[in-house]
């Protein structure tokens, strides 16, 4: 089994849902190598999350960006 580690800064973005798979290839170019495995993330900020979803439907992120703007009131 090889382990692989790599830490690297995503661009900062004010407040919202956004779409980081190409930052995340970008800075691991080395996962085009990979044909099977797992992928961390582990974020440093402790106002970050990671949201995981198949993104098919491009109202996607309106809806939880939507949806977490109701539950702050």
């Amino acid at each position: 089994m090889n382990i692989l580690q790599n830490e690297f800064r995503l661009k900062a973005q004010k407040r919202g849902f956004y779409l980081i798979t190409d930052e995340i290839l970008l800075n691991l170019p080395h996962l085009k190598t990979i044909k099977m495995g797992m992928l961390n993330l582990f974020l440093k900020h402790t106002s970050a999350s990671l949201s995981l979803n198949e993104n098919c439907d491009p109202t996607v992120r309106s809806d939880m960006e939507n949806y977490f703007n109701d539950i702050r009131r």
